[in-house]
């Protein structure tokens, strides 16, 4: 069942990425479009397909395996199933550090400002988890430790928002933070990927421990599980796959929550399987959602972000109601 699970979604994202591909506000069938791809010239379809089309639909499953993955191991780590990546604070982090970059016009006048800056306050935002949740700090105080870093972000960000001097950065900083992959290139790509390559090292790595801990902190360091380094590994991964994908695209919000949580039924809480289906997921529901801001308002810049918040607050309504019932 698991191998055909990830078989399906596997081609179920390849189907997308083509549909991606394909999706744009130009009304250009698809073996134009996919020609001006593969075997175009400087044309403006060419150009449109390569720069543009393309390395946003490689975005959409990059950041989208990213948030799965991340919230299916804070799931495992923290055993909680509403828990989600944003729990430790660092897409806040990530935005705060934005933020300031598009409000001192760093953004505007150097390049790579908008991506570094939300990279160096991923960084940062780490480095005082660690430093709250201390070196030998449980599960308790990392969960606190977000919540604060959390809300320290959040609060510092709406005092830029408040003391803007500048109509237009204060539009340009919302924007933002409703997550978007418009206008987003192979730079991008490139400044995301190794960052992400390292978080998902991290969080692969992490399953056998997180596997043995389904069976409570106790019996797993009975069976020779390191749990000071497995919650380093998994802070550390994502806060560098969150943060990345934060970094290029904004906030997006309730993928690392629900994908883990649907899957979760069909695949059982066994994390090595889990942690592969669920970054699947990620990469299929973004990818989606991508299409639809593109379809459903055409012309509208319908953002990711409000998307993904839209579809994903019912989910977690029903999710709520759910266990409730259970209970």
């Amino acid at each position: 069942m698991n191998r055909k699970l990830l078989a399906a979604l596997t081609f179920a994202v390849l189907a997308l990425f083509l549909l991606s591909l394909l999706t744009g506000v130009a009304d250009v069938g698809p073996i134009r479009s996919l020609k001006a791809l593969f075997w175009g010239g400087e044309g403006p379809l060419d150009i449109v397909m390569r720069e543009i089309r393309l390395p946003r639909a490689i975005l959409a499953v990059m950041v989208g395996g990213s948030l799965g993955l991340a919230g299916a191991a804070m799931q495992g780590l923290l055993r909680n199933p509403l828990a989600e990546p944003g729990v430790i604070g660092i897409s806040a982090a990530a935005a705060l550090g934005a933020v300031l970059a598009l409000q001192t016009g760093l953004a505007a006048t150097v390049p790579l400002a908008l991506p570094g800056a939300a990279l160096l306050g991923a960084l940062l935002g780490v480095g005082a988890i660690l430093f709250l949740a201390g070196a030998g700090g449980g599960t308790l105080a990392l969960i606190l430790a977000g919540i604060a870093l959390s809300a320290l972000a959040s609060a510092l960000t709406a005092l830029v928002l408040n003391l803007s001097p500048n109509p237009f950065a204060a539009h340009d900083i919302v924007f933002w933070m409703m997550g978007s992959l418009a206008d987003t290139s192979f730079t991008q790509v490139a400044v995301a990927a190794p960052v992400m390559a390292l978080g998902w090292l991290l969080l692969a790595r992490s399953a056998h421990g997180l596997e043995a801990l389904t069976l409570g902190e106790e019996a797993a360091a009975s069976m020779g599980v390191n749990l000071r380094r497995l919650r380093l590994a998994i802070t550390l991964g994502t806060a560098a796959a969150v943060g990345a994908a934060t970094a290029v695209a904004g906030t997006v919000g309730f993928v690392g929550l629900v994908v883990p949580h649907v899957l979760r039924p069909l695949v059982g809480a066994n994390p090595a399987r889990l942690l592969p289906a669920s970054a699947l997921g990620g990469a299929l529901l973004v990818l989606a959602a991508d299409i639809a801001v593109r379809k459903v308002l055409p012309g509208q810049d319908l953002k990711l972000g409000v998307l993904m918040a839209l579809v994903g607050a019912p989910v977690f309504f029903h999710l709520i109601w759910r266990m409730r019932g259970a209970a």
